[in-house]
């Protein structure tokens, strides 16, 4: 997974791979088959531990603006960790890729259009139930929020700090529709 997220599906390769796993190529075709398929399973990986958080906060926190908040802080930390690449595997996995591995890219943007219409849908419901208001636009504000989690995961990458990445969450919430 870690190769995979410092480097990007295409350039990562089995050399670096099986290095990273202490195993020998055979080993790798034995158990994954292939490349691609090893890189769905450290997707699978990644969101389920270092990616898990968004979900969480979605689910967890009693308000949208809360959830969102809480997101946009917790990407400060999680893509300045320095236990692990900087930035996020599922953005930028596969910036770069020839045709051959157009699938990939499709894998990581069909996350990200979930991840994005999970927090509409947490949009939806507060202007619902008037957290927001009624004229807020729940679509536009998670695509606005989807391009502030991109360009905190390539700030990340291009060294910004986790108290940086937090100023852009403070400026980020201060968009925020008032009720």
């Amino acid at each position: 997974m870690h190769v995979f997220w410092r480097y990007g599906y295409e350039p990562a390769s089995i050399a670096a791979l099986t290095d990273a796993m202490g195993i020998r190529p055979a080993s790798l075709y034995a158990a994954f088959g292939d490349k691609r398929r090893l890189f769905s399973e450290a997707v699978a990986r990644y969101q389920a531990t270092h990616g898990a958080f968004i979900g969480a906060a979605l689910a967890e926190e009693p308000t949208a603006r809360g959830a969102v908040e809480r997101m946009l802080r917790e990407i400060a930390v999680n893509y300045t960790d320095p236990s692990h690449p900087p930035g996020c595997l599922i953005i930028s996995g596969a910036v770069n890729h020839g045709p051959d591995a157009a699938d990939v890219e499709d894998e990581l943007r069909e996350i990200r259009n979930q991840s994005r219409a999970a927090v509409a849908e947490r949009l939806r419901d507060a202007v619902a139930n008037r957290e927001l208001p009624e004229d807020a636009d729940a679509d536009a504000l998670a695509e606005f929020l989807a391009a502030v989690t991109r360009g905190m995961s390539r700030s990340a990458q291009d060294g910004a700090t986790a108290d940086e990445l937090r100023a852009v969450a403070d400026l980020a919430m201060r968009a925020w529709p008032q009720p």
